[in-house]
């Protein structure tokens, strides 16, 4: 006959297994490595990777000191770049792939990397002497720190190709022109103007003083951005990853203005929503 099972020692010997385990987990916490926080402000801003940049970089009046490109047979833009860069007399290093990948920290550089001097930020009032060159209504982004550089490439992108004039970044916790940026404009860096201030709220004051509307982008908003004129002077202000617009800089924001969503996520990743309110600037102004 077979022996029966009793069901409070098998309990008893989960209730064991289920302990030892915990136990272990909670070693593994003790002992662990704390991750690295990301120092945004130690990112390299005097490295351009991957070909559709470098070749941006080349065809701009950006200061190039020299080409690393890898080694072997080369086909495609990568091809192009090297012939720009032999025409404008840049030095050209050939690279194996271990110091390319060990220059650029694991970002894919597609073979080819340009060493340049750092961006060269402008002030905000070359961005507004820029709109009125143009005979055009100043149309400005501000950022309220983005950290991640991918979002900011993305960002000046979209800027570049909404005809803004220029963008405005604060100095502490907020990712610079890296070259990581750099990579994720396409290049469109080299035609936008980026200025770095240290106070953003003290120069949206200085931006309603010259006559331009302030918009903030925010869940909160009491306008749908598709209701909203922009047809005058104005700057977008989109806020951070997580937080969104810090709270000081929510007050001095002359409008609200919130991005129509019926999905169960209440939340846009910053590129995404700072390119909505773009295009809604730009069909405004298209429009009118």
């Amino acid at each position: 006959m077979t022996k029966r099972e009793n069901p409070r020692r098998r309990e008893r010997e989960f209730n064991k297994l289920q302990e030892k385990a915990n136990r272990e987990q909670r070693r593994e916490r003790a002992y662990a490595t704390p991750a690295k926080e990301t120092n945004i402000e130690a990112l390299r801003e005097d490295l351009i990777i991957g070909r559709n940049a470098v070749i941006e970089a080349l065809k701009s009046d950006r200061t190039i000191e020299c080409i690393y490109s890898i080694k072997g047979d080369l086909e495609g833009s990568i091809k192009v770049a090297l012939g720009l860069a032999k025409d404008k007399g840049i030095v050209i290093k050939e690279a194996d792939r271990r110091k390319l990948d060990a220059m650029c920290e694991g970002l894919n550089h597609q073979g080819i990397v340009a060493k340049v001097t750092p961006f060269k930020y402008c002030e905000v009032n070359d961005i507004l002497e820029a709109a009125e060159k143009k005979d055009e209504k100043p149309f400005i982004v501000i950022l309220d720190e983005i950290e991640d550089p991918h979002n900011l490439g993305s960002i000046i992108r979209t800027a570049e190709l909404c005809g803004v004039h220029g963008i405005i970044i604060p100095k502490r916790r907020n990712v610079g022109v890296t070259s990581t940026v750099y990579k994720c404009s396409a290049g469109a860096v080299e035609h936008m103007r980026i200025a770095k201030v240290t106070n953003v709220n003290a120069t949206i004051d200085t931006l309603k003083e010259k006559g331009i509307w302030i918009y903030g982008a925010d869940i909160e908003g009491k306008d749908y951005s598709y209701n909203v004129d922009f047809g005058g002077p104005c700057a977008i202000v989109i806020g951070s990853e997580g937080k969104g617009i810090s709270n000081l800089t929510l007050k001095k924001c002359d409008v609200l203005v919130k991005i129509p969503m019926i999905g169960k996520i209440n939340s846009l990743n910053a590129s995404v929503a700072g390119g909505i309110m773009m295009y809604e600037v730009l069909k405004g102004r298209l429009t009118k």
